[in-house]
């Protein structure tokens, strides 16, 4: 169910585990992502109790999170925890204000507070950073501030993004990334609809592909070098596939809950007041036909995408190689359960049962068990 508007913000969040003042009657049915301005902060934390708290927040809040960190090298964990919270934590203040224009502002609000935090964080790091480029995803937007040390923002005081320095000061990450994700969410909030395929592709560039680069960053994998090219450009197939397979998904949520549809016009002929029509018509043919053919080609589109994406996990170091495999095999995983429904995905979501996810992650542990032999 969406959040109310009321309870997204930046005004709660999560105090460091030996704070005497944390609330011990915090709703439990708050969202994660409520995180306290930093300003109310009584002193300074410290890296290490920000990474504390945010393990504890991506271990108790997000269980795939909890399953994926177990295959992720012990001296990246924090690391991962970290993006994992930013990403997490951006996603939420995009999508969990609600639907309307009143909700949309609110989050455009929440977002731009966000990016002055995200720049203090890179501020605080000892890396020379030009600032990132726009994505041409959509609508016109303010530029981005510059990203370097004259900026009057100031340093984190906020967990995730004390935690975040401490990471992109390790493995010198571009905070072009971080800000092309921002990009993306502040879209979410003016286009409702991609006209077509291409558009939809290019939203993509900036709502997923960051995130694959970043993980490349943590494993040692400068995307911005030539001879990385096609090891990022594997890992921006297999992100815009598990981004496309999301959407399909979650087709009936994103109408109700955020007033979004992700199916391009184009080449679906279908948008909101045509899907609310059909979904109203759950056992007519001829809706349930409709729907069908419109999605089944972007099914296979997307199957393609993955497809190219697969030699990603072997081509990257092998304790890290695992729990990219694990990403991109879960992906297909779900694209394979939309199949099986039919396609039906407006009137039905579909889920990976409990024994197909074992498996999976058996799998994954195999895999790394045998690299581990392998470089014995």
């Amino acid at each position: 169910m969406s959040t109310p508007a009321s309870t997204t913000t930046l005004d709660n969040c999560p105090r460091p585990a030996n704070d005497p003042a944390a609330e011990k009657d915090e709703n439990p049915a708050a969202p994660a992502h409520n995180l306290r301005s930093p300003a109310s902060h009584e002193s300074p934390i410290t890296h290490e109790q920000a990474s504390r708290t945010l393990r504890d927040l991506t271990t108790s809040h997000y269980e795939n999170f909890s399953v994926l960190s177990r295959l992720v090298p012990k001296d990246l964990r924090d690391d991962f925890a970290a993006v994992y919270a930013f990403c997490r934590c951006s996603d939420d203040l995009a999508d969990e204000t609600g639907a309307g224009p009143k909700a949309r502002t609110q989050s455009l609000d929440l977002l731009a507070r966000w990016r002055q935090q995200l720049i203090g964080c890179f501020n605080s790091v000892d890396l020379e950073s030009s600032p990132p480029p726009l994505l041409h995803t959509g609508a016109p937007r303010p530029a981005t501030p510059n990203s370097n040390r004259d900026s009057h923002s100031d340093e984190p005081t906020h967990p995730v993004f004390i935690a975040l320095a401490a990471t992109a000061r390790k493995h010198a990450l571009d905070p072009a990334p971080f800000h092309h994700l921002l990009d993306a969410f502040e879209d979410d909030q003016r286009i409702h609809q991609h006209e077509h395929w291409d558009s939809l592709i290019n939203y993509c560039k900036g709502s997923a592909n960051p995130v694959g680069r970043i993980v490349l960053a943590l494993a040692g994998v400068d995307p911005r070098l030539d001879r990385n090219k096609n090891v990022t450009r594997m890992s921006d197939a297999t992100c815009t596939a598990l981004q496309l397979t999301n959407f399909w998904q979650d087709v009936q949520r994103d109408l109700l809950e955020r007033d979004r549809v992700y199916l391009p016009r184009q080449e679906t002929s279908l948008d909101a007041p045509a899907l609310r029509d059909m979904l109203t018509r759950a056992h007519d043919p001829e809706a349930r036909i409709a729907y069908i053919y419109a999605l089944r080609p972007l099914v296979v589109r997307t199957r393609q995408l993955f497809q190219e994406g697969r030699p990603l996990s072997r081509s990257l170091d092998a304790r890290i190689g695992p729990v990219i495999w694990l990403f991109g095999a879960g992906g297909e995983s779900v694209l394979t359960s939309i199949e099986r429904i039919g396609c039906t995905t407006l009137w039905k979501r579909p889920r990976l049962t409990r024994s197909r996810k074992l498996a999976l992650i058996a799998q994954a542990s195999l895999l790394r068990a045998r690299n581990r032999r392998n470089s014995a």
